[in-house]
């Protein structure tokens, strides 16, 4: 692959090289599904009316021109930029959506923090909205600064869009054939392959004939370029950021491309840069049964008053009691399924439109999704475990049902076609998203149905709770033939220049998708780095709430002050905490505990189209 002329792009190091355009669907990588990501971090967008705000209603420019939007507390833009960085042109440009909470005051302003919720997919736009003000808290609104997020080019707001179906039903018919456990039964994987290579065909044929140029232009270097143009069009020469999952690929791509224009960046929940970009994700889940082990050893200690799945004091209460208590059940469920009978006309949503049954398989995936945050929904999969036990599978759907994890929304009286104008379908394109950068940022490495049946294998071997439900971090990439135009191949790993400022990392002791030696592993790439440790378990630091941790970001952000090395935050509870120790301490808790609460409290992680 030949180098770029970077000095066209402004880039540095000299990392950015050429891909092919097109290639062998027998050489392309194994890679993500598309259906969920390495932090799942915004809901669903807000619909909105033509009285209200609409993203359509905003001509594009080539400044940033704000408009009030999303109620007056916020301010959108449309920036006009060049789909190719390297020959821009004014015949393919990108519209981003671009979003602002504004500061309090101007009274000692200290410019914008960007955000990035991860994916990568996930939309910056709606992350703000729901959750920009307690972030402006915890960064420090005392020290008033702009809270900016964005929808990088192809997710939701931002137009052209990744989209490889053309509408939401079309989409939705597809995904009621998806296959997320491969160990389900026997010959899935083999079948999951050729659905995966049949899904990169669609997408790129759909894609060709409807936003030509946009699959060769997708990968983080084009998002990182993006991310300078904003900050630059907002009048800043440096960059303030807090990255979260695939926002650490982001912020850590940024800082090695322009060492120069860091000012501050956080990089929260890391994914190694080394095993993204080689398209590897195996040592993704090396802690991932820590957090799985953690629920059967403190809901031992928690006991049947405050974990349901717990065994009472006269039985064999031990953990090693309740992990066989587990994998009883999903043995039980693979022979027999739980029925979840239909009830249309129930307005609690305690059942299903249609009948549904509670398998194996669903009973996985639901894990692997409340292995994210498992401080908050520890205590109703205890519940609905125990539950299925008894054939209930009501608990069960009262999780999953609004994650589309029973049935996806095509026969549900809320399914919509809406195309972009008003863009309230906000999770339409998020897996499409997903794969075609992760897919675009990645080596090419040999695919074959055995070598990925192999694969599935190894995850089986690396975590036996999960790692079956986890191959769609590879799949979306089989047969998968256009190639970016550029991306950046940076020396991971490496040792890269200084940084303007020095990078604060965060990780968590058991973190199931980005494991706590990334965090150390991305470190060394950047020299005068610092990690820090939160003590708890789940996805990025906001799986859990740790007031520590918040006060660290904060100081960081508002003083430059970096923790010393090996530095170990806490989170403000244990798993299974009392209810009432819990209401008591938000009750007396100051700003940056209650910011910190809420937003963990209130974050999505690892939802379906929810990034």
């Amino acid at each position: 692959m030949g180098e770029i002329e970077l000095e066209k792009l402004g880039f540095q190091p000299a990392r950015l090289s050429f891909g092919r355009s097109a290639k062998s669907a027998s050489t392309w990588i194994l890679a993500a599904a598309g259906l969920w990501a390495l932090v799942s971090s915004v809901g669903r967008l807000r619909t909105t009316t033509p009285t209200e705000f609409g993203w359509t209603d905003i001509q594009p420019s080539r400044d940033l021109m704000w408009h009030a939007c999303y109620g007056g507390e916020f301010e959108c833009a449309r920036l006009d930029l060049p789909m190719d960085w390297v020959e821009p042109s004014d015949r393919q440009r990108v519209y981003l959506a671009v979003i602002r909470l504004p500061a309090k005051t101007r009274q000692d302003y200290r410019g914008p923090v960007f955000v990035n919720p991860g994916g990568p997919g996930g939309s910056g736009v709606d992350f703000l909205v729901d959750h920009g003000k307690e972030m402006q808290t915890i960064v420090g609104d005392n020290q008033p600064k702009d809270m900016i997020s964005f929808d990088p080019r192809g997710v939701y707001a931002s137009v052209p869009r990744v989209d490889c179906w053309g509408s939401s039903h079309t989409r939705h018919d597809w995904e009621r054939t998806s296959i997320d456990v491969l160990d389900a039964h026997p010959g899935l994987v083999y079948e999951s392959y050729a659905a995966a290579d049949a899904f990169s065909r669609q997408c790129e044929a759909h894609m060709n004939a409807t936003a030509p140029g946009l699959l060769e232009h997708i990968s983080t270097a084009s998002h990182a370029r993006d991310m300078l143009a904003i900050a630059e069009a907002a009048g800043q020469t440096k960059l303030r950021y807090w990255g979260i999952s695939y926002g650490t690929i982001l912020g850590g791509t940024f800082a090695a491309m322009f060492p120069d224009r860091v000012e501050r960046l956080v990089s929260d929940g890391n994914v190694d840069y080394a095993s993204w970009y080689r398209l590897d994700q195996r040592n993704f889940f090396e802690d991932t049964d820590s957090i799985m082990e953690a629920f059967f050893h403190f809901c031992h200690k928690a006991g049947p008053d405050r974990c349901a799945f717990a065994l009472p004091a006269s039985s064999d209460s031990s953990p090693a009691a309740i992990r066989d208590r587990f994998f009883t059940l999903l043995a039980q469920l693979k022979m027999k399924p739980v029925l979840i009978p239909a009830h249309a006309f129930d307005t609690a949503r305690q059942l299903p439109i249609l009948p549904e049954l509670v398998t194996y398989a669903k009973l996985q995936v639901l894990v692997r999704t409340v292995l994210y945050k498992p401080f908050y929904d520890f205590p109703a999969l205890a519940k609905a475990m125990t539950a299925l036990e008894q054939g209930d599978g009501r608990p069960f759907y009262a999780m999953a049902g609004d994650d589309d994890l029973l049935q996806p929304k095509i026969c549900s009286p809320n399914a919509d076609d809406t195309e972009p104008g008003g863009l309230e379908d906000a999770d339409r394109n998020w897996g499409d998203v997903f794969s075609a950068i992760t897919c675009a940022d990645g080596d090419d490495v040999a695919d074959t149905p055995d070598s990925f049946a192999d694969y599935a294998a190894e995850l089986q071997n690396i975590s036996r709770y999960a790692g079956t439900a986890y191959s769609h971090f590879r799949r979306g990439c089989i047969g998968r033939q256009i190639r970016p135009h550029y991306r950046y191949a940076a020396p991971w790993p490496g040792s890269l220049p200084n940084t303007s400022f020095p990078i604060l990392f965060i990780g968590n002791t058991g973190d199931n998708v980005t494991p706590l030696s990334s965090a150390y592993r991305n470190s060394a790439v950047f020299p005068g780095s610092v990690v820090l440790v939160q003590k708890s378990w789940g996805h990025a630091s906001m799986a859990a709430p740790s007031t520590c941790t918040a006060q660290t970001v904060r100081a960081y952000f508002q003083d430059g002050q970096l923790p010393p090395a090996d530095t170990y935050c806490e989170q403000d509870f244990e798993l299974f905490a009392d209810s009432e120790t819990v209401k008591d301490a938000m009750g007396s808790a100051n700003d940056i505990s209650r910011a910190i609460r809420k937003l963990t409290s209130e974050v999505s992680l690892g939802r379906i189209g929810k990034l």
